[in-house]
């Protein structure tokens, strides 16, 4: 009962943004992790590069309908012609589902790739038991792609110079430099994840790529929107240093990153599951994929990529490194108080007509000090005898 009392109230604690954790403070752990995540990406990509797609690296494909031709078996056809590396996807379900086949054949002469296209298409479909007039092929040339991935390039500088425009203007450019960090950031953690696990790139994932960046900033303005409010209420004042000032917006706002970032991917997982596991729509997994990746990343560096940075930044401001110096002092004299204030505590006035009886019973010591205040403990040992003294003298 009690576990679940305190999770309750932890969750209602979260939800009411009244948490305390110390994002700022932990910054060098934050950036370790994503270092290692984005180190490991680069040495993939020099490695063994992107799992381009046929429309960027060119080739051919087939495609076979069938609703009983498995993958293995269309595998199996086609590996006697030297396409055992083909991709090979099933798509669609029940009558109108397909067994797609892709495999570069650039290498060949257009003689040679000629007779490797019908043999291919004659043994898939004597294996998918249908006539060979049946089995589309399509020759796809790696320009398209090419021309996808440099517009794509180029929308991509559009948006970081109209973002950085708009920051500046909204709020500041070192909250823009922040911004722009964390995005750059979301883009080479996905790409680093689909070197790293062969997921092949295909114009859906380019387009998947774009749109998660809108996503992210998103996250991360709600974030500084909380921020510069909190400047003008608490550090303006005196009260907090920027560090604080941040760290408190990033706890502020933490539930709502929580439900946008859960109510984003939930459908997601829906497209991936549902979709391309479940009724074999394979083209949604691409471009799912990319985004359950970056809505992902995003969520994670608007809190602790973005932020942390803006700290950073703004703190090496002369402005901010005086309020610091000053709470910091500030902070070190309380501390000083407190601790004098603990070891008077504990001691208490006595009279002056005490002192005499009680510098006897305490011993020479004791008779020596002018101040009037004693601990107690001096008085439980030494103050008793004393009394027990005058009330003999008393009898006497």
């Amino acid at each position: 009962m009690k576990q679940g009392f305190s999770l309750r109230r932890g969750f209602g604690r979260l939800f009411r943004g009244e948490t305390d954790i110390n994002f700022i403070g932990h910054t060098r752990r934050w950036f370790a992790i994503s270092g290692v995540v984005i180190i490991l990406g680069i040495i993939s990509l020099g490695i063994r590069g992107l799992n381009f797609g046929i429309d960027f690296r060119g080739g051919v494909s087939w495609e076979v309908p069938s609703s009983a031709l498995s993958v293995n078996q269309a595998r199996s056809a086609i590996t006697p012609y030297g396409l055992s590396s083909a991709t090979i996807v099933s798509l669609g379900g029940g009558g109108s589902r397909t067994v797609q086949v892709q495999a570069d054949l650039n290498t060949l002469s257009q003689s040679q790739k000629t007779a490797k296209e019908q043999a291919v298409s004659a043994a898939l479909a004597k294996a998918a038991h249908v006539n060979v007039n049946q089995v589309s092929l399509t020759d796809v040339g790696p320009t398209w792609g090419g021309e996808i991935t440099s517009k794509a390039i180029t929308a991509l500088i559009f948006f970081f110079l109209a973002i950085a425009v708009y920051i500046s203007l909204r709020f500041e450019p070192k909250m823009a430099i922040a911004a722009l960090v964390a995005v750059v950031h979301d883009i080479l953690v996905t790409v680093g994840i689909y070197s790293i696990s062969g997921f092949q790139v295909t114009p859906s994932t380019v387009i998947a790529v774009l749109t998660i960046l809108g996503y992210s900033l998103y996250d991360t303005v709600v974030v500084f929107d909380r921020v510069k409010e909190n400047i003008a209420n608490s550090v303006q004042v005196g009260r907090k240093t920027y560090s604080d000032a941040v760290n408190d917006s990033v706890n502020q706002v933490l539930a709502r990153s929580i439900n946008t970032s859960v109510v984003a991917i939930i459908p997601i997982l829906s497209v991936l599951i549902v979709g391309a596991y479940i009724l074999g729509a394979t083209t949604l997994e691409n471009f799912g994929l990319a985004l359950f990746i970056g809505l992902t990343t995003g969520a994670y560096s608007s809190i602790f990529i973005a932020s942390p940075i803006l700290a950073w930044l703004k703190e090496r401001e002369p402005r901010y490194k005086v309020l610091r110096q000053n709470i910091s002092a500030a902070q070190q004299k309380s501390a000083a108080k407190s601790a004098k204030g603990a070891k008077t505590e504990g001691k208490v006035p006595v009279p002056a007509g005490a002192r005499e009886d009680l510098s006897k019973g305490a011993g020479p010591s004791a008779g020596g000090g002018k101040s009037k205040l004693v601990s107690v403990d001096s008085l439980q040992g030494s103050s008793r005898p004393s009394s027990k003294g005058k009330s003999k003298s008393r009898r006497r």
